[in-house]
């Protein structure tokens, strides 16, 4: 599976990035519930993994708040290898809404 890269800056406290980015997590899946299935999510401290299905292809990865970013390291279907650029796009810019 191709992997996914992403690290986006803040300036806020590590606590309410972390909170901001676990409500994110949350709108996705109220918010694309008729197309991401299965979703899974755990946290343990700073560090948490997430899992889910979207359109029958599988997702993966694990996100990890520091004082200073949010880094999130993904595996994305290889039918999907061909979006990545679009889909780390979207995710910073997501991300970025939150965490300003």
């Amino acid at each position: 599976m191709p992997s996914i890269h992403v690290h986006i800056p803040h300036q806020l406290s590590k606590e309410e990035a972390l909170e901001r980015i676990q409500t994110l997590l949350q709108r996705v899946k109220s918010q694309f519930g008729d197309k991401v299935k299965d979703v899974q999510e755990e946290w343990h401290g700073d560090s948490g993994s997430f899992s889910f299905s979207i359109m029958g292809f599988d997702v993966s990865g694990k996100l990890n708040v520091s004082n200073s970013q949010v880094g999130l390291d993904g595996k994305i279907p290889v039918a999907a290898a061909f979006f990545k650029g679009k889909i780390k796009s979207v995710i910073m810019e997501e991300a970025q809404k939150v965490l300003n």
